[in-house]
């Protein structure tokens, strides 16, 4: 018998179950769609005590480690949030529930929480090939570039994955933090969202619009968002446009070691983006010009949609989806040039 049970104080798998009636009682959700309860020992058995030779991902929210689960030796990744600000029960418990709700191919899958004593942790599944912007940027001689097509199929999910957050979602989510580095990739390349609903961002009922403190990275942030702070679901749609862009072109956002007219991608390559025969120089040169050029033609006119300065002449995503699946099973022609 534990030290706890002696005292007649609860343990903490019971504290853990408590937990889990709290998440139940927080929305019209049922068990079985609740993430799996998990004991901070649990975690701590997974990641080898979070060994810092498990880290694999740092962020606004915490620290992510990949671990094993005991009972089935499954690789996972344990965000361990941090503990600046970190929410009460109430807040985070809400934060499960969203996450609980949400399942889509993009968008990376809750697999289980922990919320013991002031830890608060999540347990996401582990996507094997790591982030975008690892096959996007300072490749060494072990890694081949992104093919064409692959590029695009990634384009269509982080779409998909956006349009399921806006459209599906129930209360929508305003993503904020669409960026390279937060697009994961699965062992078949296939683009998963990660730290959605972290943040809970959704409009309150009758807005389209919340007003929040500007966190976005620089690059990725629209316009409006950057200037008043007012976020839509526009704003993610100039983010995915600079996402594209990085795709197409294989450049980083906001890039220092360029010469000063180049660093800042969008800045760049808006003038190209307006003459047609400068387009071409948009594309990657690491893609040595295995493209259709029509096709890359049609992503560089979506990308320049999504990048509008106003926010209302943005496409929704909804329709840049429809787009790039289009894009997506487009076939060069013969006489193509």
């Amino acid at each position: 018998m534990t030290q706890e049970a002696e005292n007649g104080l609860p343990t903490e798998n019971n504290k853990q179950k408590l937990v889990a009636e709290e998440v139940l009682k927080h929305g019209m959700i049922s068990e079985e769609d609740v993430a799996e309860l998990y004991t901070f020992r649990d975690l701590a058995h997974a990641t080898e005590n979070f060994n810092p030779d498990l880290l694999i991902g740092k962020g606004g929210f915490g620290r992510v480690y990949k671990g094993h689960l005991r009972d089935n030796d499954k690789a996972v990744a344990v965000k361990q949030l941090d503990m600046i600000g970190v929410h009460g029960n109430p807040e985070f418990l809400a934060e499960v529930l969203t996450l609980s709700r949400l399942h889509h191919p993009n968008l990376v899958s809750l697999l289980g929480y922990c919320a013991n004593g002031h830890q608060r942790l999540l347990v996401y599944e582990y996507m094997t090939n790591g982030s975008l912007e690892e096959h996007l940027f300072d490749l060494d001689d072990n890694k081949t570039p992104l093919d064409w097509h692959t590029r695009i199929m990634i384009a269509k999910g982080v779409s998909k994955g956006l349009a399921y957050l806006h459209d599906v979602a129930d209360p929508p989510i305003i993503y904020r933090e669409l960026k390279s580095l937060n697009v994961l990739l699965d062992h078949d390349m296939n683009p998963k969202l990660s730290d959605f609903g972290l943040t809970n961002f959704s409009p309150k009922e009758g807005e389209d619009h919340i007003s929040t403190r500007v966190m976005g990275t620089c690059g990725y942030s629209s316009p409006e968002y950057a200037m008043t702070g007012d976020l839509t679901t526009k704003s993610d749609v100039y983010s995915f446009g600079v996402v594209f862009l990085e795709l197409i072109s294989g450049r980083r956002v906001i890039d220092d070691k360029r010469p000063t007219d180049e660093q800042n991608l969008v800045i760049w390559a808006k003038p190209l983006l307006k003459d047609h025969s400068k387009i071409p120089e948009v594309a990657d040169p690491l893609l040595n010009g295995n493209y259709p050029i029509k096709c890359l033609y049609q992503a560089v006119a979506i990308a320049s949609m999504c990048l509008q300065e106003e926010a209302s002449t943005r496409p929704y995503m909804s329709d840049v989806v429809v787009a790039l699946e289009y894009l997506a099973t487009f076939q060069d022609s013969d006489d193509d040039e």
